[in-house]
């Protein structure tokens, strides 16, 4: 009898609990209207409280760029397939939010110098929106997720971006990266 090598893996109990294990978990249906109820609890909080006033002793013209006189659900939405769209040239600096209108949900708040190019190449959200409504589909649940810009924002990159965090940790978007400590990330 030949002496064979002993494959300490081939059928520990660890491959067996491996195969009977999904891809990847999926949440029910239940957990999802939950996550996305205490998502919307907070965002309409966030829509119905008036923003406090700090009051000066001179008349200092309001900034345009003021997160909280900037509301993602009261934008014009558009298909998320806009950038499938042909467009002439690269698009200007704006703040983008991507919403479930069926939910009233915003789900991703973003920033780009470049509109027309930004979703062209690879963005880790349209892996996020696919897993989204995929699962509401699998669910019978309905969706309707489309995107808004504000064009109104800086022009010049870092106070773009602060408006972006700014605009992320008040409307707390759980698609973003900073809310996943909050939110989970069920779609990432």
């Amino acid at each position: 009898m030949e002496p064979q090598q002993l494959d300490l893996f081939a059928n520990s109990p660890i491959d067996a609990n491996r195969a009977n294990r999904p891809e990847t978990l999926s949440m029910g249906a239940n957990a999802l209207m939950q996550w996305k109820s205490r998502i919307f609890t907070h965002q309409q909080r966030v829509r119905e409280s008036t923003p406090p006033q700090q009051t000066a002793l001179f008349d200092i013209a309001p900034a345009h760029c003021d997160p909280d006189q900037i509301d993602p659900l009261a934008l014009q939405l558009q298909s998320m397939s806009f950038y499938r769209m042909p467009a002439s040239c690269p698009g200007e600096a704006c703040l983008y939010f991507v919403v479930d209108s069926a939910a009233g949900l915003i789900l991703y708040v973003g920033e780009t110098c470049r509109s027309n190019k930004r979703w062209k190449g690879i963005h880790d959200c349209k892996n996020y929106i696919d897993s989204y409504q995929s699962l509401h589909c699998q669910y019978g649940l309905k969706t309707a997720v489309n995107i808004a810009f504000w064009w109104d924002t800086p022009v010049q990159t870092r106070p773009r971006q602060q408006l972006e965090q700014a605009l992320i940790q008040k409307w707390k978007s759980p698609f973003n990266k900073e809310c996943w400590q909050r939110w989970g990330q069920p779609f990432g």
